[in-house]
């Protein structure tokens, strides 16, 4: 079994690999956050332009939403949650502006690109829970895509990367959608809030004021 120091060290090799990552479609600098040797794995969708400039995930509109989503689960701010719970993302670079004006969802091509990197980090952690944020992060856990509203609310079982975990999904906190914020999202999230309250990994992490995980350090580093 790997020690904590080991997957702090292997988690940092992955993370250069990511800094040095770079695909002919993703304009963005690449993003991850700290080595936290955690079973609580959060996968979102790709970082925005904010986070490529301040090199850190879910920095911005969204992530003041989602933190504060999980502050009302965990009873614990931003700066605890970034040191318990590893923030990963389907794609790891921003993938520019759609035509529409927002972020441009990011291609087959591109999410097959940043694959590897989740494989080797999932390899690591070995996690027991996963949250993943989004449609298009809730499609790469379960493997296959179903309407939101009959997976947010719900905790789920899934093999991913190979590893049996629980599932709990959660929709995306950007400000430009609605779903959570009419019904039947906004019932079916304060269910998979509750749930995400409940499960034994989170209240193993939140349920004391211990030392963190891991030094809280920026996630980017040039």
């Amino acid at each position: 079994m790997m020690t904590r120091r080991g997957k702090i060290a292997a988690l940092r090799a992955i993370q250069r690999d990511i800094r040095a990552f770079r695909h002919p479609r993703l304009p963005g600098r690449p993003v991850h956050g700290p080595p936290v040797p955690s079973r609580i794995f959060l996968l979102g969708q790709a970082p925005g332009p904010h986070e490529a400039r301040l090199g850190r995930p879910f920095a911005w509109t969204a992530g003041k939403t989602l933190f504060r989503w999980l502050e009302g689960a965990l009873g614990a701010g931003e700066a605890r949650l970034r040191e318990r719970i590893y923030i990963a993302a389907v794609v790891r670079s921003f993938p520019g502006k759609s035509r529409g004006g927002g972020d441009r969802v990011p291609g087959e091509d591109e999410i097959a690109a940043s694959r590897g990197f989740i494989a080797r980090e999932v390899a690591v952690l070995r996690p027991r829970l996963v949250l993943p944020v989004g449609r298009l992060a809730i499609r790469e856990v379960l493997g296959h895509e179903n309407p939101i509203a009959e997976v947010v609310g719900r905790r789920l079982r899934a093999r991913y990367h190979g590893v049996p975990v629980d599932v709990i999904c959660l929709p995306h906190p950007s400000g430009a959608s609605t779903w959570f914020k009419m019904e039947p999202g906004r019932s079916l999230l304060g269910r998979a809030l509750r749930l995400l309250a409940r499960h034994p990994e989170t209240r193993k992490a939140f349920r004391s004021r211990s030392r963190p995980l891991t030094p809280a350090t920026s996630g980017h580093s040039p």
